[in-house]
């Protein structure tokens, strides 16, 4: 799917839907890139029926983890960084927090802590790179967001058709991302910064992010179709995630799946988690990047509860897949979200601490 070109006319006129305004504050510039950096927010929503995909967060506790520790809402795009990091110098002072995968992240060639506030000033350089990376995406957020106009009411960026996020592209050497609010240039930002260190951080365990010898699952539309012995190699065989994934969808290598007797299906719509079945015999799991609908069989849905234990899992990485009752996914889906409430009431100083600055 791609979306209709601009006239030569058009392009010289107003900047085109998803760029950044020239006038917006500074924020940062990209010395490297990195092996893939996106803008992504929690996914656009109400626009499948029009064939527009979510895209959105791979891993949405981190994201949400990051923005809460930045003192923004959950809705605030988070910068998205794969395996590899990007160089980044700060162009204005800003309150930043890392979640996620440890990337190895250095300010000015010192660790620094994930899930922890954190002040930059103008002119100091935040890189990756430093230790091996345990996980595979890590979320970088700045109080108050990045300055990048919303396209159909999200910041998501959609890679394949190009739009969203920073010129509908992944970070490139060169850019300069602006900030909605950076920290004022007269802030006291010795003092704020030790503050923010001084505040008592403690993540709810519901949000630890612990990882676990399975996959949970519940059966899908059409588990039952499914032969006996692909149900129980789903549920008890081991399967690695194929070179060819991405954000779209990661692809399963292991024992073949069939249906009893296959059949030709209408195309139904598709979800985050959704594990399809190719005439081939070999899974596929719809990752954040997934089309809006789909026709092939459904043997299984992620619980949504452990899709960020699956975006952290690189090409290579083996998964095991065990069932869990639908009460029971139901209840740790509304233990995590518990959790980010309680998270969010908690934060409350760091909120107090960020608004002061701001008005100094």
């Amino acid at each position: 799917m791609s979306l209709p070109r601009q006239s030569r006319s058009e392009d010289r006129g107003a900047p085109r839907e998803g760029a950044p305004r020239e006038d917006a504050p500074a924020g940062f510039t990209v010395l490297k890139p990195g092996m893939l950096s996106s803008f992504q927010d929690r996914g656009r929503e109400g626009c499948q029926h029009q064939g527009i995909p979510a895209a959105g967060a791979m891993d949405e506790r981190a994201h949400r983890l990051a923005n809460a520790l930045a003192g923004n809402t959950q809705d605030c795009a988070t910068l998205e960084i794969t395996l590899a990091g990007p160089t980044l110098r700060f162009d204005a002072p800003a309150c930043f927090a890392l979640a996620g995968a440890d990337l190895g992240a250095t300010l000015n060639g010192q660790d620094i802590p994930r899930h922890r506030p954190l002040v930059a000033r103008a002119g100091d350089t935040l890189a990756f790179g430093a230790r091996p990376a345990l996980g595979v995406r890590a979320y970088l957020a700045v109080h108050g967001g990045y300055a990048l106009p919303p396209v159909m009411g999200s910041q998501a960026t959609y890679l394949r058709s190009g739009f969203g996020g920073f010129h509908g592209r992944a970070l490139a050497k060169g850019d300069q991302v602006p900030l909605a609010r950076p920290l004022p240039a007269g802030a006291d930002l010795d003092a704020l910064a030790q503050a923010l260190w001084n505040l008592r951080v403690y993540l709810p365990s519901a949000l630890g992010g612990r990882t676990r010898a399975g996959i949970r699952f519940l059966p899908g539309r059409h588990w039952n179709e499914f032969s006996a012995a692909s149900r129980r190699a789903f549920a008890e065989a081991e399967f690695r995630i194929s070179p060819q994934s991405d954000r779209m969808g990661y692809r399963l290598t292991g024992p073949a799946l069939a249906m009893d007797a296959p059949r030709q299906m209408l195309s139904e719509a598709a979800c985050f988690g959704t594990v399809q079945v190719p005439a081939g015999g070999e899974a596929i799991i719809l990752m954040a990047d997934r089309q809006t609908t789909g026709g092939y069989p459904k043997i299984a849905q992620i619980a949504t509860v452990d899709l960020p234990l699956l975006a952290q899992c690189a090409p290579g990485h083996a998964l095991r897949f065990e069932p869990i009752p639908l009460e029971e996914a139901q209840r740790l889906d509304a233990a995590r979200e518990r959790a980010f409430a309680q998270l969010h009431e908690a934060l409350a100083p760091l909120r107090a601490l960020l608004n002061d600055g701001e008005s100094s």
